[in-house]
């Protein structure tokens, strides 16, 4: 069979238990804006395109482990956020400001693995 034609990431979804306060949180850090808004389901972007960040409400969802523990939540997918090196410590308390909270396992210098108010991980990444 011929592979159709060309393909691209839309967006990636987080699921979370309240898409507004994630949203709102993600909007803050990235300075991105809304667009699609309910109650269930929220997606981001950035004013100069790319991949969008969605909330996906579940109330089931439960934060991974970090790192990962055999027979925990694992995690299913990090974002990773470039920042200039020269930058890296001020975006790092720029997100805790934002109501992230940094990891307390690192394996880098050049990276900080943060958690976002639900759990999910991210990385603020200056090895770029």
């Amino acid at each position: 069979m011929q592979k159709p034609g060309a393909i691209k990431v839309d967006k990636i979804v987080l699921d979370c238990i309240d898409p507004a306060k994630l949203s709102d949180f993600y909007v803050k850090l990235l300075g991105w804006h809304k667009g699609y808004d309910t109650p269930d389901f929220v997606i981001i972007g950035s004013e100069t395109g790319g991949i969008d960040i969605g909330f996906q409400k579940n109330l089931d969802y439960i934060p991974p482990v970090w790192p990962e523990l055999e027979g925990k939540q694992q995690m299913m997918l990090h974002l990773d956020f470039y920042v200039p090196a020269g930058e890296h410590i001020e975006w790092v308390r720029y997100a805790i400001f934002s109501g992230a909270r940094k990891a307390d396992t690192q394996y880098s210098e050049d990276w900080t693995v943060m958690l976002d108010p639900e759990g999910h991980p991210f990385c603020l990444d200056s090895s770029g």
